[in-house]
């Protein structure tokens, strides 16, 4: 399954997470420790893609995907070495539905949203058409790709993710649940998500008749330090959260709750019950 990082806080280069540390988000995409299969296998690499988002002074992010693997790309590298930012995504991609190619690489944006996903659904291609004819039509141009991930983003934001994203992502997961329900009651939906509008952070941890994706956060300063202690702290108030640690999965990284709404906004994490 795929990986992905967010990170909140003072504006830092994107390097500093995604490419610099020893298991960094690229170095995960060559060898993930808790990359596991829905068939219970562990997966070592992320090689069918990769993308980031970043925000800026503009009120729409950045965007910058590609279908290559992330550790043979030169340009991804240069442009996390150069890019600073207060919040921003890394998305590495292990595939099990949609073609590898450029749409279907995360994190994926509307307007000034982003979101990206590690997850899966059980017979998408039995209830992708049923999803897709919920989605608005005045959205329905937007949708690129051959995704999964991608329908859940263009649903929830059918069903009011601009304004409310707790109650839109619920009407999603019950949208889907009720289209798997009526082609395989014993199916499964796993959601580890992040979103953000630019100034708030969102994160979503849900299963569904399987043990959640997992998903971690970290405000320790020295969340990236076991392997790399030459870098610097992270800035004091700042918040990643991550797929699998970037460091040894010590006590500061502080796993989310499965079936748990995040919202990460001034430097607080604020957890809900999501369903």
């Amino acid at each position: 399954m795929c990986r992905w990082l967010a990170y909140s806080g003072r504006p830092i280069f994107l390097d500093t997470l995604v490419t610099q540390p020893s298991h960094s988000l690229v170095a995960q995409s060559l060898n993930s420790e808790l990359n596991i299969s829905p068939a219970g296998v562990l997966l070592s690499t992320n090689g069918d893609g990769f993308g980031i988002g970043w925000y800026n002074r503009r009120a729409e992010p950045g965007v910058f995907r590609d279908d290559k693997p992330a550790w043979h790309d030169e340009n991804l590298k240069n442009l996390c070495h150069q890019v600073e930012s207060h919040i921003f995504f890394a998305h590495i991609r292990a595939t099990t539905t949609g073609d590898v190619q450029r749409t279907n690489c995360h994190p994926f944006q509307f307007k000034n949203w982003l979101f990206q996903h590690n997850g899966h659904v059980s017979d998408f291609e039995k209830i992708r058409r049923e999803l897709q004819l919920d989605i608005a039509p005045e959205l329905y141009p937007y949708l690129r790709g051959t995704t999964d991930s991608e329908t859940f983003f263009m649903l929830a934001l059918t069903y009011g993710l601009q304004e409310n994203p707790k109650l839109a992502l619920q009407k999603m997961v019950e949208r889907v649940l009720q289209a798997l329900e009526r082609v395989n009651p014993k199916g499964v939906l796993n959601l580890s998500c992040a979103l953000s509008d630019g100034d708030r952070l969102y994160t979503l941890r849900f299963s569904h008749n399987e043990e959640a994706m997992t998903q971690f956060y970290s405000s320790d300063t020295e969340c990236i330090q076991d392997f790399d202690d030459q870098f610097e702290l992270m800035p004091q108030g700042s918040i990643v959260v991550v797929s699998e640690p970037l460091d040894k999965a010590s006590d500061k990284w502080k796993p989310i709750p499965a079936n748990t709404f995040a919202t990460i906004e001034a430097n607080q994490v604020s957890s809900e019950t999501f369903l």
